[in-house]
């Protein structure tokens, strides 16, 4: 099993225990989409109580690579997947965050490339 493989497994494991409603197919897509990042053990989590960390995910993201331009719909969308991926959730893996704000503003085209 190749390090991707993986860690996609890792992520579709970690989707499945925390209940969180992405399929397999569409994490190997978003996790294959965040390149070498995802070996990086600071950059392959997001930190939600970090301010930065969000705004980065916001502009770099949200708006860069989805198009979306609607800053109220963009911070209620990163606060919900916060919420939903768990306040004591210490890992919340950068490729199910993605993949749960692309599902939000159906964007999942986006990968389909």
């Amino acid at each position: 099993m190749s390090k991707l493989d993986e860690k996609i497994a890792l992520y579709t494991k970690s989707a499945s225990d925390l209940g969180l409603n992405i399929p397999a197919d569409f994490i190997a897509k978003v996790t294959k989409g965040l390149g070498p990042s995802i070996y990086k053990k600071d950059a392959e989590s997001i930190a939600c109580g970090q301010a930065s960390e969000l705004e980065t995910v916001k502009k770099n993201f949200l708006e860069k690579k989805l198009g979306i331009t609607d800053t109220a719909a963009i911070d209620k969308a990163v606060r919900e997947v916060c919420e939903e991926m768990g306040s004591s959730n210490r890992h919340k893996y950068r490729a199910l965050f993605y993949a749960l704000l692309a599902q939000k503003f159906n964007k999942q085209s986006v990968y389909n490339a």
